[in-house]
């Protein structure tokens, strides 16, 4: 890899020897991949975002390639060799195929996009980008998001290609753009978004230039549709440090238009923790969410997108339901109901799947559930209750209720803590002895109807609740109980 940078050749030397490594591990498969395409007549370079993160010692399994290949061409190239191929995204310029890793790591598969030399920009009335097609690297990189993702490795041949100084601003941790900031967000206005993605995600500095375009185009991002808005956005949130990007769209004005709710929590006062406005603590509660999460290693954990974005969107309520009381207290009663009809709304704007926007909704809802039952012992049917509506979340309503505890007070953070410990301690202790995962009534619909001598109807559905509140309320009955308290309640319906 030839130096390509001489004015800084210390930035190369510090980051070369990183990337030869990556390179390395996914160099026959690459290096295979690009003779097929210069024995075909074209060429191929590793590109964009993979050669980025094999500059910073980060090369996963996703490989991107540029070349001056037209799609049907890549096409007859790919086929024969990959072992499997998907042309989704030909109609942007791009083949997708998957190969066997070999040596290229843990994993056994290498997923590769290849895209044809291209050039895209939007006009004013448009939600997808218009696509042309280039004939040299050097007009592909230059329509590139950032400089850092300017950079390409022609392949086989390793040669480093970096017209914009991208390994200047990768030293420096800057993201700057090939041209002008105001050309490349006009060509694509979603490139705001992702540079706070980026900032977020890689921990580095974005260029002032950039801020001020940022500011100054804002109202851009609303030709962008919903879902790649979206996409964007779930990046950032499962970015290592999406305090970062979520300042800074709230900072430009971005966020104003894209999930207004949150730059609203700025105006706001929490009664609860008033050593931050609400803005502050949706942040650091989601800080503390993140930190709560199990870690990727383990089954399950990882980054948990339903979790976090319960965690910012918690207060979005409180604007609404804001009110001085004349103690001179400011209260936000049924924020959480509200919260929830709002998360419900902006995450369906946002084209988030029902499921989602159900659990983060009902996260929202529930996320005051505990501090409604004071300092006293929990009683089985409340723990009951807590269970029950939590469902399937209560492992994440446990993280987000822990979460949402800022105060500095240690005395009063030790206490919420305790508190919470017990109610754990509870449900393990119910749990045990009942099944709480699985609670239902003593009596199913049709040993209701058999007792009842009546056929399916509206009554059964009634006669079903009157018997799983006697469940949440006593816990487990005998069935003959259960059939007398049946025929009691039956009797005072005459």
């Amino acid at each position: 890899m030839p130096n390509a940078n001489e004015d800084n050749p210390s930035a190369l030397s510090q980051v070369q020897r990183r990337a030869v490594s990556e390179l390395l591990r996914v160099s026959p498969v690459a290096d295979d991949l690009a003779r097929r395409f210069r024995d075909a007549g074209f060429s191929l370079a590793l590109v964009g975002g993979s050669v980025r993160d094999a500059l910073l010692g980060r090369l996963g399994n996703d490989l991107d390639f540029t070349t001056d290949a037209r799609p049907e061409d890549v096409l007859k190239i790919v086929r024969p060799w990959a072992d499997s191929v998907w042309d989704v995204g030909i109609a942007f310029g791009t083949v997708g195929c998957q190969k066997a890793a070999g040596n290229a790591g843990a994993d056994r598969f290498l997923q590769i996009e290849v895209t044809t030399y291209r050039s895209e920009a939007y006009d004013r009335t448009s939600r997808k980008p218009e696509v042309s097609y280039g004939d040299s690297i050097e007009q592909d990189l230059v329509r590139r998001d950032f400089t850092v993702n300017a950079m390409a490795v022609a392949l086989p041949e390793k040669d480093f290609i970096d017209p914009h100084g991208g390994l200047d601003d990768l030293a420096a941790r800057v993201l700057r753009t090939p041209g002008t900031p105001e050309e490349s967000f006009s060509d694509d206005p979603l490139r705001m978004m992702r540079a706070a993605r980026f900032a977020a995600q890689l921990d580095f500095e974005v260029a002032p230039e950039v801020v001020e375009a940022m500011t100054s185009m804002a109202e851009r991002i609303e030709i962008v549709s919903a879902e790649r808005v979206r996409d964007e956005f779930n990046k950032l949130l499962l970015s290592p440090n999406p305090r970062k990007g979520l300042g800074l769209l709230v900072g430009t004005g971005i966020a104003d238009r894209v999930i207004p709710e949150l730059p609203a929590l700025r105006l706001e006062s929490d009664e609860h923790h008033r050593h931050k406005d609400v803005y502050e603590h949706s942040l650091t509660v989601l800080e503390q969410a993140i930190d709560l999460e199990a870690p990727t290693e383990e089954p399950g954990g990882g980054p948990d997108l339903v979790l976090r974005l319960a965690a910012l969107l918690h207060d979005i309520g409180k604007p609404r339901t804001r009110r001085f009381e004349l103690d001179g207290r400011v209260s936000f009663h049924h924020h959480e109901v509200v919260g929830a009809k709002m998360t419900h709304k902006r995450m369906t704007a946002l084209k988030y799947s029902n499921d989602m926007v159900k659990d983060v909704a009902k996260l929202v809802e529930l996320h005051l559930r505990f501090h409604g039952y004071g300092t006293g012992e929990w009683t089985d049917s409340a723990v009951r209750r807590y269970v029950r509506d939590a469902g399937p979340l209560l492992e994440r309503l446990h993280k987000l209720t822990r979460s949402d505890c800022t105060t500095r007070n240690k005395r009063k953070a030790s206490a919420l803590s305790r508190a919470y410990d017990g109610l754990e301690e509870r449900i393990a202790q119910l749990q045990e002895q009942e099944e709480l995962d699985a609670i239902r009534p003593d009596l199913d619909g049709n040993e209701i109807m058999e007792v009842l001598g009546v056929g399916p109807g509206p009554v059964i559905g009634k006669a079903y609740k009157f018997l799983l509140e006697l469940r949440l309320e006593n816990g487990p009955m005998e069935r003959d109980a259960a059939i007398t308290s049946l025929k009691e309640w039956w009797a005072a319906q005459a």
